[in-house]
């Protein structure tokens, strides 16, 4: 299995101008990315742009996805068929920015089953906002993955899914002080140990994890491989 690599560019750049050019420079290591399963999931504006220049490093993906397929009519949201139609093979799926605002372990499950019926990979994000010595954070992950996974028991869709662990309390803070790669190993066991009880060792086994807060070039080598995980975010 390639290694996986996600660049989510949130609301960044300002501009499609910047855009095209961010998208220039990364082209020119087509070679590099071509060696990972790459996908960068832009800000929807540049879908068209970034679907056309990416084609020679990865694939396009979604920051987001609507929880109801495409029939009926929403505003201001872009469904499933829609982002199909772009080309999306990966959709980010509960984002601690997401979850800050409101959304619900419920509303991701939703959002999971509509993606996996959709034809597009779910990348689940799930971390915790405290690091507590006690280990507590270790039943919150457990409840929030197995929420976010509700009604989600197939092998055949635990195939079909990626998980990424973001810590919180690790987000924005310089490498020396975010997630150490021991530690790091501990939460990816963890996480494969809960993926076991709901699917099965097998299946599990074949979930890739990603790992996003704080990566940066003085910690990524690190983390990769000090901590058995199967990809980067």
């Amino acid at each position: 299995m390639k290694l996986i690599l996600v660049g989510n560019w949130k609301n960044h750049p300002s501009s499609i101008k910047e855009a095209s050019a961010l998208l220039s420079g990364l082209t020119k290591k087509a070679r590099v990315y071509k060696k990972l399963s790459t996908f960068i999931a832009p800000p929807t504006t540049y879908f068209d742009l970034v679907g056309q220049k990416a084609k020679s490093i990865g694939s396009l993906a979604a920051q987001d996805i609507f929880f109801t397929p495409g029939s009926g009519t929403y505003t201001g949201v872009v469904t499933p068929d829609i982002l199909k139609s772009f080309g999306v093979k990966l959709a980010i799926v509960g984002h601690s920015e997401r979850r800050k605002l409101g959304e619900t372990n419920q509303v991701v499950a939703e959002k999971v089953q509509t993606a996996l019926v959709a034809g597009i990979i779910p990348l689940i994000c799930i971390g915790e906002e405290v690091h507590d010595y006690e280990g507590h954070y270790f039943e919150f992950l457990s409840a929030q993955l197995k929420a976010s996974l509700d009604g989600i028991h197939r092998r055949s869709d635990a195939a079909k899914l990626a998980i990424a662990y973001e810590p919180v309390w690790a987000i924005g803070k310089k490498a020396k002080d975010a997630m150490h790669p021991a530690e790091l190993a501990q939460i990816v066991i963890f996480i494969k140990k809960v993926l076991t009880e709901i699917f099965g060792r097998e299946a599990a086994e074949g979930i890739p994890v990603l790992y996003g807060g704080s990566v940066e070039p003085a910690n990524a080598k690190e983390l990769l491989k000090g901590s058995w995980l199967d990809t980067h975010l």
